[in-house]
């Protein structure tokens, strides 16, 4: 019994040379996939965890938070980019590790990748829906907002309801936007990423002027009282602990870019656009990434982010919304940005779940046609040549966690299994660097082994940063794929272990 058989690189690339009726339609160019990665990268991060990371970890040093979360991001992008130009088919890492180390470590990170992807996207849902009861109250009335019972999870510890709605309704609305086609969806997108790119140079540009000096200095050795399950805690503020502590959580804001390596079926010559998709669309969010985190650490003392106990430093949470509230008070004259801004976190948010959905199911093709998973995932309409059962499927799954899971809980799970992922695909480049060093490469990835190997240390720095209830999460979830791979996956498995 041979776990770790490999896929062959001559049926990969059988595989991206596929036609006929149970094809993806290529439609795609490399302005379209980066539109792809900036469409599911920028949203819930940059909206919503880099207050928490200011508030309660780094202060004005999330800057450099971002700063070292690009970088792990980069490594593992230069990575990624010279797998799909070797092999550009839609599996992502997942197809990536069945040729480099092996049917078992290719189904741990498919089986990973659904963290990513789905659970991304279940957890993105839950923020669109959060806003969108700000959007109401902003533009439409509060007499017309949400009851508290139908947009939060029964088992939210602040704000208990019965299910999420909202977030339901706009995972339905995108998935039957996929359903219908990838080129109608990738259009969707491009007008979405336009709009909130706009508002998010907005920001920066009108909030430069609102910058203090001050605010970007924290005192040495500070500390911070946290108000969690078990107590009080006095813990480290800021410095490179609280620093790297913040990258894991701004770590959430680069979920995306990877995506763009899961539309290589449906792209135009994808040797050469899909490397384009990836390190275009890292480029961009990292710059914007960057420059948002200086802007608003400038604009208002760290401090005005805390949520505190009334008469105390008891630090309980960041204020919500944190930007509008943020523009409101210290942005004199722009109080119509804060409505802008809730406008360009709705539509950040529904261009992520939107690629998020579409790289899900795109991964779940290839694991079907390798048997892995039911045929039905692979399944392509005769008229729309989309996945479209598979896509009605993860549905299904995602509304499950999307109604009766809390944010945070999916979050990190999220932020974890991508950082596995990573690391995965800078090992898989070292090992593909030996077994097949002759393999055409339009694209090489630099300084091999130093990137792959630089790649592999900053992810896993930002992994064990994000505490032992993730990590937990982390084994239980793989012990139930473990427990699929041997009950089905690998009895129906094409290539026999």
């Amino acid at each position: 019994m041979n776990l770790f058989v490999k896929k062959p690189l001559s049926d990969m690339l059988n595989e991206a040379d596929e036609e006929g009726q149970n094809a993806l339609k290529r439609h795609l160019n490399g302005t379209s996939l980066i539109m792809l990665g900036v469409g599911a990268t920028i949203g819930a991060g940059i909206f919503l965890l880099t207050a928490r990371a200011i508030a309660m970890n780094a202060g004005p040093g999330v800057t450099l938070s971002f700063v070292v979360a690009g970088l792990g991001c980069a490594f593992a992008g230069l990575c990624y980019a010279e797998f799909a130009s070797m092999v550009p088919v839609s599996g992502s890492a997942y197809t990536y590790s069945y040729g480099t180390m092996g049917q078992l470590v290719a189904w741990i990170i498919g089986w990973d990748l659904v963290l990513e992807y789905a659970l991304g996207a279940a957890t993105v849902s839950i923020g669109w829906s959060e806003y969108l009861n700000e959007f109401i109250k902003k533009f439409i009335g509060e007499a017309w907002m949400i009851p508290q019972a139908w947009c939060h999870s029964p088992f939210d510890l602040a704000q208990p309801g019965i299910m999420n709605v909202p977030a339901l309704v706009v995972l339905l609305l995108m998935t039957m936007l996929l359903i219908r086609g990838i080129r109608e969806s990738a259009l969707v997108n491009g007008i979405i990423v336009f709009v909130k790119v706009t508002i998010v140079l907005l920001f920066i540009g009108l909030g430069w002027q609102f910058m203090q000096a001050e605010n970007h200095h924290i005192q040495a050795g500070a500390k911070i009282l946290l108000k969690t399950s078990t107590g009080v805690e006095s813990r480290d503020f800021g410095g490179w602990g609280g620093m790297w502590s913040a990258a894991g959580i701004v770590f959430f804001a680069f979920l995306g870019f990877d995506a763009v390596s899961t539309a290589a079926r449906e792209t135009k010559n994808p040797k050469r656009n899909v490397p384009i998709g990836i390190l275009g669309s890292l480029v961009i969010c990292t710059t914007l990434y960057i420059l948002f985190s200086y802007v608003l650490t400038g604009i208002a003392p760290y401090t005005a982010l805390q949520q505190k106990v009334p008469g105390t430093e008891i630090v309980t949470g960041v204020i919500s919304p944190a930007l509008p509230i943020i523009i409101d008070q210290y942005m004199q004259g722009y109080a119509w940005l804060s409505g802008f801004i809730t406008v360009a976190v709705l539509f950040g948010f529904t261009s992520v779940i939107l690629v998020n959905l579409m790289a899900q199911s795109r991964v779940f093709i290839s694991m079907s046609r390798d048997g892995l998973i039911p045929k039905v995932f692979s399944d392509i309409h005769p008229r729309f040549s989309t996945p479209a059962k598979s896509n009605l499927i993860l549905f299904v799954f995602t509304g499950i966690f999307a109604a009766f899971v809390p944010r945070d809980t999916v979050g990190e799970m999220t932020s974890i299994g991508t950082l596995f992922a990573f690391i995965l695909v800078c090992v898989g480049i070292l090992v593909m660097r030996r077994s097949n060093p002759d393999t055409p490469r339009p694209f090489k990835t630099p300084l091999v082994p130093l990137v792959p190997i630089l790649g592999i240390l900053f992810c896993g720095a930002m992994m064990l940063n994000l505490g032992i209830d993730n990590w937990i999460r982390l084994l239980v979830w793989l012990l139930i794929g473990l427990v699929i791979y041997f009950g089905y996956s690998r009895r129906y498995a094409k290539i026999k272990s």
